[in-house]
C-alpha cells in the first residue's frame, strides 16, 4: 500500500463506513494527495449498497486542521484557480447530496476546509477539546466550499460573520451553545459515541431516510449552491490580487518566526 493511500483510512462496521484522515503528526493537515485520496474513498462509500452511513473522524490529536499552509495557493498541472476551487466545491456537494446520513466526530483542530467538511454533515458530534475557525482571512481570502453558505444558517449572520471576520477560534463549548455542533462529550467517549449513532442510523429503513433528509434539506439546497458558486467566484478574485499576495507572505513569516 503506497504511503498516500494511508494518509486516509477506511474501516467498515455494521453498515457504517468509517472514513479516517490518517496524518496525526500533522494534525491530519489536508495536503493534495490526502485530499484526492478522501474524494476517492468517501466517493467509494456514497457508492457502495453495502454502506448505509458515512461517519468521518481523524487519527491522533485532531480532526483536521484544514489546508496545508505549505501548500496554500500551489496549483499542479497548471490547474487554474477556478478549476481547482470548484473540484473541491464538488466534492462538498456529492457529500451534502448524498443519500446516506453523514456524522463527522470532531476533536482538536477544526479548521478552514475541515470545518466545511464537518459542516457538510447531517450531523455532528464533538469533543469538548475541539477547537473551530476559518482562518482564510488572515491569508487574504474567504471559505470558498460552503463554509459562509453552510454556518449561517445554523449561528446567525452576526455569528457568523464574527468567526469570518476575525479568523478567532472558538471552543466546544461555545460551539455547542451557537449551534455548531449537535452533541458534545468527553474526549474519551467520541469515538464510542459517534460509532453508536452511526451504527443507529445504519440500521434504519434506507429509503425512508434518504427521502427525508431530502426533505429537510429542500428548504436551502438552492440558496447553497447558488451561495457557492459566489464563493467560487469572490476566491479565484481573491487569489489574483495583491492583497492575497501581500497577506500571505506576511502569514507565513509570523509562522516561521514562530517555529524559532
Amino acid at each position: 500500500m503506497s504511503e498516500e493511500s494511508n494518509t486516509v483510512l477506511a474501516t467498515h462496521i455494521e453498515g457504517v463506513c468509517c472514513i479516517s484522515f490518517n496524518r496525526p503528526e500533522r494534525h491530519n493537515a489536508l495536503n493534495d494527495e490526502m485530499s484526492a485520496r478522501w474524494r476517492e474513498v468517501v466517493r467509494d462509500a456514497i457508492a457502495d449498497p453495502s454502506v448505509r452511513c458515512l461517519l468521518f473522524r481523524g487519527e491522533g490529536k485532531s480532526f483536521s486542521s484544514g489546508r496545508d499552509v505549505s501548500q496554500l495557493g500551489a496549483r499542479t498541472d497548471n490547474e487554474s484557480d477556478l478549476s481547482f476551487v470548484r473540484r473541491h466545491q464538488d466534492i462538498r456537494l456529492e457529500v451534502l447530496d448524498a443519500p446516506k446520513p453523514v456524522i463527522v466526530a470532531t476533536k482538536g483542530y477544526v479548521f478552514g476546509g475541515a470545518f466545511e467538511i464537518a459542516l457538510a454533515a447531517d450531523m455532528r458530534i464533538s469533543s469538548t477539546d475541539a477547537l473551530f475557525a476559518f482562518p482564510e482571512i488572515n491569508y487574504g481570502l474567504v471559505a470558498d466550499t460552503g463554509g459562509t453558505q453552510m454556518l449561517t444558517p445554523l449561528i446567525g449572520p452576526a455569528k457568523s460573520k464574527y468567526l469570518h471576520f476575525t479568523g478567532e477560534r472558538i471552543d466546544a463549548t461555545t460551539a455547542h451553545d451557537w449551534g455548531v455542533v449537535d452533541f458534545l462529550v468527553a474526549p474519551e467517549e467520541l469515538d464510542e459515541r459517534a460509532l453508536t449513532l452511526a451504527k443507529k442510523l445504519a440500521a434504519a429503513p434506507p429509503n425512508a431516510i434518504q427521502i427525508a433528509k431530502q426533505l429537510i434539506d429542500q428548504s436551502w439546497a438552492g440558496a447553497l449552491r447558488n451561495g457557492m458558486r459566489q464563493e467560487l467566484l469572490a476566491q479565484v478574485t481573491l487569489f489574483a490580487g495583491e492583497e492575497y499576495a501581500q497577506t500571505k507572505a506576511a502569514a507565513i513569516e509570523r509562522l516561521a518566526a514562530k517555529k524559532k
